[in-house]
């Protein structure tokens, strides 16, 4: 038990709910799935770097449909709300942020069509 009381996890306060539990974690990982989706949709778009052209493009637009339909299905399971541990703002943060990562990952491929077009014909 001294050990226990060391290390600030006294069982009073694990019953708590404090920290990152299975009803977070999955909310959390499609935030950041749709995130990425942002950040290689955003690079695609920018033809920073040679590798993210049209392979970030679809890849960003995937991970944002991932980010929706992982935070929809979160939110609609959900029983709660905020502040219950059920990782509800998770899933509104994964469904907010997905689309955005869909539109540039569709605007940036839409570009690389434009440009492919330009360069054959």
């Amino acid at each position: 038990m001294a050990g226990v009381c060391l290390l600030g996890a006294t069982p009073a306060s694990a019953a708590g709910g404090t920290g990152i539990g299975t009803g977070r974690l999955v909310p959390t990982v499609a935030a950041v799935v749709g995130l990425i989706g942002v950040v290689l949709g955003g690079l695609a778009l920018a033809r920073i770097g040679t590798g993210y052209g049209r392979r970030g493009a679809i890849l960003a637009a995937i991970a944002g449909l991932i980010s929706v339909v992982v935070g929809g299905l979160h939110s609609a399971n959900s029983a709660g709300s905020f502040g219950t541990g059920n990782g509800l703002a998770g899933a509104i943060v994964a469904m907010v942020v997905g689309p955005i990562g869909m539109a540039l990952g569709g605007l940036a491929l839409v570009r690389s069509r434009c440009t492919a077009d330009r360069l054959t014909g």
